[in-house]
């Protein structure tokens, strides 16, 4: 990836919109604490989160992207007919097959518009528009919907401590279209696949966990917190590093930092070692808990509707979660 100013005038990129979609059940500190052993003041001072939200027993991924969806056109005025493609990032598909996109594709009536669910976890929202990037940028399609929405709660064992208290659900979406010059200078992609076995959800196969695998409930997620800790904030660091290089800019030139809200202890140590101040980051992790994929646009619409966000601000977004997978970009709003 090259920098603006040595793409030129060249076309590229830009996000154009923002939209999300949150349920309207709100599961609190408290209400955990009559589930499993732990409090309020113990969440919040581990993880920064207060309460999440629940999707409804016949509420589904589906449904929060497609709402998410909606909500981005009501507010840019663009149109479904506009979409060439449509990118979901999901985890938590409402089945393996027909894709969440393709449903979206569907109620919103998008004749023309091909379709396909990305899995890279929380990091799926910052790989789909690394994807939609490059498409646009290539002139292969004019405008791609990407849309990150997950129900996580649906697969969580709330009979584990460690892991019930983080996760919630909701849905976010971007509209990417042209733009001369691109509004996104830099990316990076990676994966580290040895750590798997550290963020993983069963499923066909136990195999990932181990001899006492088969042991496990089917669908259901388990995490190494401390390990998973540990590599994302070296990887992270390390990820934004790189973009800045890239870009050519240092954290002094950064407005706005949107990593994916996993914890926000995670999000300070990164800062620590990027020289980029916690006061220029956003997160939507005290409101919503961890909504994997979803975290970043919650967060980067907040920004906006409070007028923290400003056009031609310069911003980095980054996921990271199982995989282990991360993504980054900056760009100018």
């Amino acid at each position: 990836m090259t920098s603006a100013a040595h793409r030129g005038a060249h076309r590229g990129a830009r996000l154009e919109a923002v939209g999300t979609y949150v349920p309207s059940k709100v599961l609190t500190n408290a209400d955990l604490a009559k589930l499993v052993d732990t409090t309020d003041e113990w969440i919040v001072r581990r993880t920064g989160i207060r309460e999440r939200r629940v999707a409804a027993p016949d509420e589904f991924t589906s449904d929060l992207c497609t709402a998410a969806a909606r909500d981005l056109f009501t507010r840019s005025g663009s149109s479904p007919d506009d979409v060439e493609l449509v990118i979901v990032g999901t985890t938590t598909p409402d089945y393996a097959f027909p894709s969440v996109a393709s449903q979206v594709q569907d109620r919103l009536g998008m004749r023309h518009a091909g379709a396909v669910d990305l899995q890279a976890t929380c990091a799926g929202f910052a790989y789909g528009l690394h994807i939609a990037n490059g498409l646009v940028s290539a002139g292969i399609h004019e405008r791609v919907l990407v849309i990150a929405g997950e129900t996580l709660t649906k697969v969580t064992d709330y009979t584990d401590r460690a892991s019930c208290i983080l996760f919630g659900d909701a849905a976010g979406a971007a509209l990417v279209e042209p733009a001369t010059p691109g509004s996104i200078r830099a990316s990076v992609v990676g994966s580290h696949g040895e750590g798997g076995p550290h963020l993983y959800r069963t499923g066909l196969s136990c195999r990932i966990a181990g001899p006492a695998g088969a042991e496990l409930a089917p669908g259901l997620m388990r995490q190494n917190g401390r390990e998973v800790y540990r590599w994302a904030v070296e990887t992270v660091a390390a990820g934004v590093s790189r973009l800045m290089e890239r870009a050519g800019v240092t954290g002094d030139d950064i407005d706005w930092f949107i990593p994916h809200s996993a914890n926000i202890r995670i999000t300070e140590a990164v800062c620590e070692r990027t020289g980029i101040p916690i006061a220029r980051t956003l997160s939507s992790i005290e409101c919503y808990g961890n909504t994997s994929a979803a975290t970043i646009p919650l967060a980067l619409a907040a920004g906006i509707a409070e007028d923290k966000i400003h056009r031609g601000d310069t911003v980095i977004l980054y996921g990271f979660g199982g995989g282990l997978v991360h993504a980054g970009l900056l760009l100018e709003w």
